[in-house]
C-alpha cells in the first residue's frame, strides 16, 4: 500500500498529516508513505524529523495587497503554479500512491487535482471552521472530505458528503495528569493557574494584555501566571518591571520564550489565555480547559474568528477580537472567570464534549478504505 500525504506551510498543517501517517504506520507497518511539501518552508524539517520520506515541488502563495513588489511574486507565482502541476503528474507517476491525501497549504492544490485527474482515490481534511481557498476549490473534486468541524461543512460544495472527524491532538497531552503537572510546576491547589501565550514568535496584543493582567493581579497569591512571550515578546520582562513587577522574585509569576512541555502546562491550568489556530482549539476541548481567545486578525479569511466562534456558539470559550481590545474589556473577562469557580468548571464541561479523542484513527480510517 502506498500513501501520499500533501501538506505544508504552517504547523496546523502539518501536524495533523503527521498524526494521521503515525496512526497508519502502527496499523500497516509496511505502508510506503511519502508527504509532498515544499522546501523551504518548515515541513522541508518537521517530516524528515518524523522518519517519513519527504519529496518537493516548487510553489508559493498568492501575496495580498497591491503593490509592485506584490505583483512581481504573484507574476512568478503564476509560472510556479503551471510548473508545479507538471511536478505533481511526474511524482505521482513515478511514487504511484493508492490514496493522495491533501491536508491544506497551497501545495496540496496541484498535488490534488491532478491526482483527482488520474483517478487515484482522494481525500482532504479542513482544519479550520472556515475552509482556505485551496480546500474549498478541491472539495467539488475529491472523493472524501474530513472537517475538523461541522460549521465548516456550510462553506463547501463537496462531491461527495462530508465526515466530521475532528482534529488529531498528541496522545502526551491526553495522557497528562493534573495533578501531577500542577506539582512538577510547583503550582498550589488552591491557586488558579492563568497559562497564556501566543505561538512561537508571540502575539503584541496578548503580551500587552499580560502585561497589564500580572501587574495589577501580581500580588494575589491565589493566582499563578503562566506566560510564554515568544520569540518577539523578550521585552516583556523589562515591561513588568517597570510596573513595579519582577518577575524573577514573583513567586507566582513565571515568563518563558517558549513552552516545550505544553502537555504539562496545558493539563496544569485553570484558565488559557491564547490565539485561536484550529491546533490550539482542539487542546482545548481535548484537555477541558476555559479559554479568553484572542484570534489572529493577520489570517487568510479571518478563520480564526471563526474557530473560535465555534467554541464561543458552544458556551466552550470567551472571545475578545482585537479590534475590540481593551484593557477594560480585559479585565473583565478575565475577573469573570478566574473568580467564578463554577463559571469556569461548566466552560470546561462544554469545552470537553466539543472534542473529539478518536480524531486520528478516524481519519485513518478513511484513508485506509480509499487505499483498499
Amino acid at each position: 500500500m502506498k500513501i501520499l500525504f500533501a501538506a505544508g506551510g504552517t504547523g496546523g498543517h502539518i501536524n495533523p498529516a503527521l498524526a494521521a501517517a503515525g496512526e497508519i504506520r502502527e496499523r500497516c507497518p509496511d505502508a510506503e508513505i511519502l508527504f509532498v511539501g515544499t522546501k523551504d518552508k518548515m515541513e522541508a524539517r518537521l517530516v524528515p524529523a518524523a522518519g517519513f520520506d519527504f519529496a518537493t515541488i516548487d510553489i508559493s502563495g498568492f501575496y495580498r495587497g497591491l503593490t509592485l513588489e506584490n505583483i512581481k511574486r504573484d507574476i512568478a507565482t503564476v509560472f510556479k503554479l503551471l510548473r508545479a502541476s507538471s511536478q505533481a503528474k511526474k511524482l505521482l507517476r513515478a511514487f504511484q500512491p493508492d490514496v493522495v491525501v491533501g491536508f491544506g497549504g497551497y501545495v496540496s492544490g496541484p498535488v490534488l487535482r491532478m491526482a483527482a485527474k488520474l483517478k487515484i482515490p482522494t481525500a482532504i481534511h479542513e482544519q479550520n471552521a472556515y475552509p482556505g481557498v485551496t480546500n474549498k476549490a478541491l472539495a467539488r473534486r475529491v472523493d472524501r472530505v474530513m472537517l475538523t468541524v461541522e460549521k465548516a461543512a456550510q462553506y463547501l460544495r463537496p462531491k461527495n458528503p462530508v465526515t466530521v472527524t475532528g482534529l488529531p491532538v498528541r496522545g502526551e497531552l491526553l495522557r497528562a495528569n493534573r495533578a501531577v503537572s500542577r506539582a512538577e510546576l510547583g503550582v498550589r491547589d488552591d491557586q488558579v493557574l492563568v497559562l497564556s501565550m501566543g505561538g512561537s514568535l508571540g502575539a503584541e496584543t496578548i503580551n500587552r494584555a499580560m502585561v497589564e493582567l500580572i501587574a495589577d493581579h501580581a500580588a494575589e497569591q491565589n493566582l499563578y501566571f503562566l506566560h510564554a512571550m515568544g520569540q518577539f515578546g523578550l521585552w516583556v520582562p523589562d515591561a513588568l518591571r517597570e510596573r513595579g513587577v519582577d518577575p524573577d522574585r514573583a513567586p507566582n509569576v513565571e515568563l518563558r520564550e517558549y513552552i516545550s512541555d505544553m502537555d504539562r502546562c496545558m493539563s496544569a491550568a485553570d484558565l488559557v489565555i491564547c490565539r485561536a489556530g484550529a491546533s490550539s482549539l482542539s487542546e482545548l476541548e481535548a484537555m477541558g480547559k476555559a479559554s479568553i481567545l484572542i484570534p489572529s486578525p493577520n489570517v487568510a479569511e479571518n478563520h480564526q474568528y471563526h474557530n473560535a466562534m465555534a467554541l464561543v456558539e458552544e458556551d466552550a470559550a470567551c472571545i475578545l477580537e482585537e479590534k475590540n481590545y481593551t484593557r477594560e474589556a480585559m479585565e473583565a473577562l478575565f475577573l469573570d472567570l478566574v473568580s467564578n469557580d463554577e463559571k469556569r468548571h461548566a466552560m470546561e464541561q462544554n469545552a470537553l464534549r466539543l472534542a473529539k479523542p478518536e480524531a486520528k484513527r478516524a481519519i485513518a480510517d478513511i484513508i485506509l478504505s480509499l487505499a483498499h
